[in-house]
């Protein structure tokens, strides 16, 4: 079974969901590529951003879309990657962004763990990869699972920021129609596209402007 309780207010909602038909057969598939692939993040950590983020707690949901797919980049976090490691051209975007709204520094390592602890939820829409095969289990049930999720977060009365970076996290928009929350939209931060408005969204001021508005703590965004 992939999903262990993590002790905390999200595994009622994860108890339920992965009882379900669809879930079941995507813990039988997923583990299936465990044991006969090398698949990414190690299946121990498919789970960090609720472990780390508490539902209750959520202020902001940043979503990506599969886990890095190479050695040591991914560990449950969307576009996080453990300290250590060189750090991926779109998550050095979201940085150059923070620096550019907050006149921080980059920071030295990419990891956002301290970020999914202030209740930044850093959600993929698929938990899994093959190495080197990217968007290789985007069909086989995550996005079921993952858009449950944001429809679990969409009922929560706290005032929460939806950051929807490219198309695939744009068409979450229709799950998202809670009054108390702000979602805030704009191309993906890969080299490809962050030119295309990713640069100078100012998405990182909107948010906190927001939460502070609503008296919600806002997010230290400096690492």
């Amino acid at each position: 079974m992939l999903y262990e309780k993590i002790g905390n207010d999200w595994d009622n909602f994860l108890e339920k969901e992965c009882s379900r038909l669809y879930f079941q057969k995507l813990d039988v598939f997923v583990e299936k590529e465990y044991n006969t692939k090398t698949i990414y993040p190690p299946k121990g950590e498919i789970f960090n951003a609720f472990k780390l983020t508490a539902l209750s707690d959520i202020k902001v949901v940043i979503l990506g879309q599969d886990p890095y797919h190479e050695e040591n980049q991914a560990h449950g976090l969307a576009f996080s990657t453990p300290k250590g490691n060189v750090i991926p051209r779109s998550l050095i975007n979201i940085f150059k962004e923070i620096r550019e709204e907050y006149n921080y520094e980059i920071p030295e390592h990419g990891s956002l763990e301290e970020w999914a602890k202030q209740g930044v939820f850093l959600l993929n829409t698929v938990l899994t990869v093959e190495e080197s095969n990217a968007n290789s289990h985007s069909k086989c049930g995550w996005q079921t699972f993952t858009d449950n999720v944001i429809k679990q977060i969409n009922k929560q009365d706290q005032p929460i920021v939806f950051l929807l970076w490219g198309k695939q996290a744009e068409k979450k928009k229709d799950l998202l129609n809670n009054p108390n929350h702000l979602v805030l939209v704009t191309s993906h931060p890969s080299p490809f596209s962050a030119r295309r408005g990713f640069f100078g969204c100012n998405h990182f001021r909107l948010a906190n402007e927001f939460l502070r508005e609503n008296d919600v703590k806002e997010i230290e965004w400096k690492l």
